[in-house]
């Protein structure tokens, strides 16, 4: 038995680095057909380490990216040839591959980059922390009370772009980590830069999009509710005929869980059913699309503890948080989670009920009251031109320490 596990994990292997060398001749072919890059260009660069699952993370920043690249040249710095192929494709970005270190000391040897951003944790990020001249800033993939987000990882870095106080407050609680010193508020670029998405109608009906989050990778992070109200929370839209339903599942739900993939599988079956029943409902499934055109085409939503509960809230629309059904699950306080009512499981099938509540004028006030607290000003334009000064200041404070 071990054997046959042993000649599998060879297969697969063998196949991932055939994959891999396919994808570096294509990536070379089409670089190829690009402007040269000329050596002394870059000033900034995304250090994106991951395979295209977790191309989420990166996806959500290229319209903040592009408005940057149009002031400070930038560029995303890839590890993986796949992924490289698909940022170069969608980002309008340049694109630079680097497989090994030594490639990503050439780069940097060549181009005056004086800020590396990072979208996530990932290891090999440590691989490139080791370079004294450019600051180090993680920007993360959004904001959120999950556990990770106040991570002692969070050191590594010489700045964090935060959305707000309550990223701050919530990052106090590492220690020794200087909050006022290593934190930058920046609000949510994003809001500002949405992608574009689908045309919905405007047909009198209300837009809900439902958008679990995955079941995470350990009990402190299963916040997912696919499979503990997904099915009732699904059925209950599909049979409101003034109801349109948007779902937008996390794209790496039943990654880590069985039962979550099946819940997926079932309930997109539904969704699509229910989209040829009623094709003047417009029912829609979206597994690929990027996060941000929801914001403004959907009317409320319905989700769990994560990233899309806290760009919903900037919108000040109808919010309906879900109450994780884990025990394990870790729901602060002080967080959204402990300051909005949570949809229990075995109320899931009343969602329209709880909509309905969170239209209501006391319920408005309370979440608008905390888009301050977790974003600051969310005049339309100015956390995009937060992100893009903060960017700017640690440029010139770098080039400046080099020069010294």
């Amino acid at each position: 038995m071990g054997f046959v596990r042993g000649a599998r994990a060879l297969v697969v292997l063998g196949a991932g680095r055939v994959r891999g060398a396919v994808a570096r001749r294509a990536f070379t072919r089409e670089q190829e057909q690009r402007p040269p890059v000329v050596p002394g260009t870059f000033r900034v660069a995304v250090h994106f380490p991951d395979a295209p699952v977790n191309l989420y993370q990166l996806e959500q920043w290229y319209a903040p990216l592009r408005a940057l690249a149009a002031e400070l040249p930038v560029v995303v710095l890839a590890r993986q040839a796949t992924t490289a192929r698909t940022v170069a494709a969608a980002s309008g970005l340049p694109v630079l591959l680097a497989r090994s270190i030594g490639q990503v000391e050439t780069l940097l040897a060549e181009h005056p980059v004086r800020v590396v951003l990072y979208v996530n944790q990932n290891v090999r990020n440590f691989s490139v922390l080791r370079y004294r001249d450019p600051a180090h800033v993680f920007v993360s993939h959004g904001e959120s009370d999950k556990d990770y987000m106040a991570s002692n990882q969070m050191k590594a870095y010489d700045r964090a772009f935060v959305a707000g106080d309550a990223a701050r407050e919530r990052l106090a609680a590492i220690a020794e980590y200087d909050v006022a010193a290593r934190t930058v508020p920046i609000g949510r670029p994003q809001v500002d830069a949405p992608p574009p998405g689908p045309a919905l109608p405007r047909d009198g009906r209300t837009t809900v999009l439902y958008a679990p989050t995955w079941e995470g990778d350990r009990p402190s992070m299963a916040y997912g509710s696919l499979v503990s109200h997904g099915d009732a929370v699904v059925d209950a839209l599909l049979a409101d005929p003034g109801v349109r339903l948007v779902v937008r599942p996390h794209p790496r739900s039943g990654t880590s869980d069985p039962a979550t993939a099946a819940a997926l599988r079932r309930l997109r079956a539904r969704v699509h059913a229910a989209a040829r029943r009623h094709p003047e409902a417009g029912h829609l499934w979206d597994d690929e699309t990027a996060f941000g055109w929801h914001l403004s085409a959907c009317d409320a939503c319905v989700t769990d503890i994560s990233a899309v509960a806290y760009d919903w809230l900037a919108t000040r629309k109808p919010l309906v948080l879900t109450r994780p059904a884990s025990p394990d699950a870790i729901v602060e306080p002080a967080g959204l989670g402990g300051r909005l009512p949570l949809l229990d499981a075995g109320d899931a099938g009343r969602v329209r009920d709880r909509l309905t509540a969170a239209a209501e004028p006391d319920e408005v006030a309370a979440r608008s009251a905390l888009v301050e607290r977790y974003y600051g000003d969310m005049t339309p334009g100015a956390s995009l031109r937060r992100f893009l000064d903060a960017v700017h200041a640690l440029v010139v404070e770098r080039d400046e320490r080099v020069a010294g």
